[in-house]
């Protein structure tokens, strides 16, 4: 029994506890219990209006001072922050890394003995310079001996064409005679091959890199003599988020810097676009070419690539700004003393404000704080922050409310 008493007490002063904070907390509560003939002793009266002291923006109740979270009849004292414009999406950074523009590796064709080298790493050839020899004394030789064999065959042809003509010798004997011709020139042709074959040249022009293989040493073919970097101009790959592929575009300007220069730029274009995206990463390879006239960029070389775009605007407001709704977020705008409810869908947040899809522009002042007391087209008194009238009018309004914010 004397539990369910104690039970019974408890809910009375929970009612009690609730009923009070919703007579205090609600504006239209002292309205609401008049409706229903309830007359308290206690509490807000629901004729209690601003005096004719409060001044509009500044004014205050009887008290003097303008309740913050008011009651019925009474202005909530707000504090506002202008509307910034921000854009995002206008720049790509990514990492890449570079190549020369046209690279070979030179391989020995024939094996052999390597007799010479004749270039050293980082010298500056051209196309067709010589790079190496091997011996050759044994390809020389036969060379040499294709050469008097054709010799040979041009002269037996030669007679046997002036014997044919006086008809002493059949047609073929000259048949015959033109065929040995033609094998000793396929003969030399062939010498002169195994020949060429024992001197190694440069494919393009370009610097030379590190010598693979010595003087003397024994070459197989195919063995990687050395390397040659067409660095005029460089090339960097690069991959780039699936949603800026139809974003990039050949010929787009392209900013790079190099790990290995700190403090300096370069520019170029992409010249190249790779045809699909990668299905693993969701990224697309982008190329870019960087001319290197001085040479100061290396292949190999690491780079922070940047690319700029128009980009996306969107108002940005104070992040205390934003409420939360059945609807979506939303902030209240001061507009001439009173609050207006602005549906503001978020786009990005960031240390320093909420970028916003919403009906906002640059300088609309936005209230930060006294929110939760606030509703539609309810009256408010700015103390602090822009009205959005203007730098002449915000100081104005600020020197007028300042008294009542003490």
């Amino acid at each position: 029994m004397l539990s369910a008493l104690r039970q019974l007490l408890a809910s009375l002063a929970v009612l009690l506890v609730a009923g009070l904070i919703w007579l205090y907390l609600v504006p239209s509560a002292p309205r609401t219990l008049e409706s229903w003939d309830i007359s308290l002793p206690f509490g807000p009266k629901p004729t209690e209006q601003v005096g004719p002291t409060g001044g509009g923006r500044g004014g205050a109740g009887p008290d003097g001072g303008g309740r913050r979270g008011g009651f019925a009849g009474r202005q909530t004292n707000v504090i506002t922050a202008a509307v910034r414009m921000a854009t995002i999406n206008s720049a790509l950074s990514a990492v890449g890394e570079a190549s020369a523009a046209r690279s070979v590796s030179v391989a020995a064709p024939a094996g052999g003995e390597l007799a010479e080298v004749l270039v050293r790493p980082g010298q500056t050839v051209e196309a067709g310079d010589v790079i190496a020899r091997f011996k050759s004394e044994a390809e020389q030789i036969e060379f040499d001996g294709a050469q008097l064999a054709l010799e040979d065959a041009e002269a037996a042809l030669a007679r046997t064409q002036g014997l044919a003509s006086s008809n002493i010798v059949a047609n073929t004997a000259l048949t015959a005679a033109e065929l040995a011709k033609a094998n000793a020139e396929l003969e030399l042709r062939n010498a002169r091959l195994a020949l060429d074959r024992k001197t190694i040249t440069s494919p393009i022009g370009g610097t030379v890199g590190l010598i693979r293989v010595n003087p003397g040493n024994y070459v197989a073919a195919q063995t990687a003599i050395t390397t040659i970097d067409d660095t005029s101009s460089i090339l960097i790959d690069f991959w780039v988020p699936e949603r800026y592929a139809g974003q990039i575009d050949v010929d787009q300007p392209v900013t790079v810097s190099a790990t290995a220069l700190p403090g300096q730029e370069f520019t170029g274009t992409v010249s190249a676009i790779d045809s699909r995206i990668d299905p693993a990463s969701r990224t697309l390879q982008v190329q870019a070419e960087i001319p290197n006239p001085d040479g100061r960029l290396r292949a190999g070389m690491s780079f922070a690539v940047r690319l700029d775009f128009p980009g996306e605007t969107y108002p940005a407001v104070n992040p205390l700004a934003i409420l939360w709704s059945a609807q979506g977020s939303y902030v209240w705008k001061y507009e001439a003393g009173k609050a207006t409810k602005v549906m503001a869908e978020i786009i990005q947040r960031n240390s320093d404000g909420v970028l916003v899809r919403a009906d906002l522009a640059a300088g609309d002042p936005v209230i930060t704080e006294g929110i939760l007391q606030l509703s539609e087209g309810a009256d408010v008194n700015l103390i602090e922050g822009p009205d959005g009238r203007g730098d002449e009018a915000e100081t104005a309004s600020a020197a007028s409310a300042a008294p009542a914010g003490n």
